[in-house]
């Protein structure tokens, strides 16, 4: 099976940064699109961002435009994300998902999920 495994998550201050990475592997690996994630105590799982494989076209929520970068490394079958001027807001568990094909209309596979706090 297909298996995601996020990295890079922590504890940091107000302002500062961290760049996430979810590496995707398995027997055969199908992917269109990579998208993040993110499920705040208490909050439903809202979207962060995501980015197809082919041709790189990016996505962002509102909340996170001018803050958070989405990229891929093809070669590696990793995704990052780059996350700048954080704040508490942005505390939460981060996961990534995989979209299979182009024409699914959800994300198939899940990661495990890596923790994100901000402190004040």
């Amino acid at each position: 099976q297909v298996q995601l495994v996020e990295s890079g998550g922590g504890l940091v201050q107000t302002g500062g940064s961290l760049r996430l990475s979810c590496a995707g592997s398995g027997r055969t690996f199908s992917s269109y699109a990579m998208g993040w994630f993110r499920q705040a105590p208490g909050k439903e799982r809202e979207f962060v961002a995501s980015i197809r494989w082919s041709g790189g076209t990016t996505d962002y929520a509102e909340s996170v435009k001018g803050r958070f970068t989405i990229s891929r490394d093809n070669a590696k079958n990793t995704v990052y994300l780059q996350m700048n001027s954080l704040n508490p807001e942005d505390t939460a568990v981060y996961y990534c998902a995989n979209r299979r094909r182009f024409y699914s209309l959800k994300y198939d596979d899940w990661g495990q999920g890596t923790q994100v706090t901000v402190s004040s």
